[in-house]
């Protein structure tokens, strides 16, 4: 099982200096993945929970292209109707080709309706926006070119190249816990992208419903890459109020060990929690990453220590 981090690409502390140090930090420990989040207009409903400044993704994910190595970078994830699925495809194409091949689109369909209102897209419609966008970035990755006649976006004899660096495209890791989201992991997706979990929620009803999903559609079951909180406590916290990814060491490595015997191909470990810290100083997320990569996870074995 994969471990990678998810960085904190916005708040007080979000400058090009810190951001570059999240890239050190996270490369010199040997995670796998290092991914992004996506907001584009900072509405009152997005600040309130991501403060600003809010560092474009694509962007960022282009700059990272640069100054990583051999790590996997990504999005966790690009809220898929906010930008024309032309420009998605173009972009994640040129990411996975500047980077060599080390590219992971996550996508979901979001939340802050006062951001897809600034954005003058249907807030209601956001699910079908997204299944159809979909089909076009996996058309744009495939054809040398392209058309394509739907509902929300139809055009002719798009010539989409540079082609990915990856076979058929980066992996898509679809977002969302619904079984909306389910479904389109299924039908799109390399991967479900679930957040917050809970290791029996997963273990218990999200797997068999995500492989009765794949049974009706008649599909392949997709890899399963959750993206968990990580906070270390010093006392241990009770199971029934706690995700996986919080608590003590102890408790954190059992989450993981019980992810991997689940057939997890890869976990993100999120460490901007709820009380939103990690925003203003990201010292102690780091600190958190180092007991994780020293005491609790053999990153270079993929297996938990």
């Amino acid at each position: 099982m994969k471990l990678g981090v998810n960085m904190v690409n916005f708040g007080p502390a979000a400058t090009p200096e810190v951001l570059g140090q999240w890239v050190k930090i996270v490369q010199s420990l040997g995670y796998h993945h290092l991914m992004t989040s996506d907001h584009v207009t900072v509405t009152p409903d997005v600040a309130a929970r991501f403060p600003a400044p809010f560092y474009e993704p694509l962007t960022t994910l282009g700059w990272l292209a640069g100054i990583t190595e051999d790590i996997t970078i990504g999005a966790s994830v690009i809220i898929l109707p906010y930008r024309s699925p032309l420009e998605v495809a173009r972009a994640f194409a040129n990411i996975d080709r500047l980077s060599g091949g080390r590219c992971i689109l996550g996508v979901g369909v979001g939340w802050a309706q006062q951001e897809y209102a600034a954005l003058n897209v249907p807030f209601e419609k956001r699910g079908r926006i997204a299944d159809e966008y979909l089909s076009v970035i996996r058309g744009h990755w495939t054809e040398e070119r392209f058309s394509f006649d739907g509902d929300y976006i139809s055009f002719n004899d798009v010539d989409t190249g540079p082609a990915p660096a990856q076979h058929a495209g980066p992996p898509i890791w679809v977002g969302g816990g619904s079984d909306a989201a389910m479904r389109r992991a299924v039908r799109f997706g390399n991967a479900w992208h679930p957040f917050r979990i809970t290791v029996d929620g997963l273990r218990d009803k999200a797997l068999p419903k995500l492989r009765a999903i794949a049974e009706r559609e008649g599909m392949r079951v997709p890899d399963v890459c959750p993206r968990i909180y990580l906070r270390i406590t010093q006392t241990e916290l009770a199971n029934k109020d706690r995700v996986a990814g919080e608590g003590t060491i102890a408790q954190i490595r059992d989450d993981l060990a019980a992810l991997a015997d689940m057939g997890c191909a890869s976990v993100l470990l999120d460490t901007y929690t709820d009380e939103g810290s990690a925003a203003i100083d990201p010292a102690p997320a780091w600190d958190m990453l180092r007991v994780v990569a020293g005491d609790i996870y053999d990153l270079s074995a993929e297996t938990v220590g």
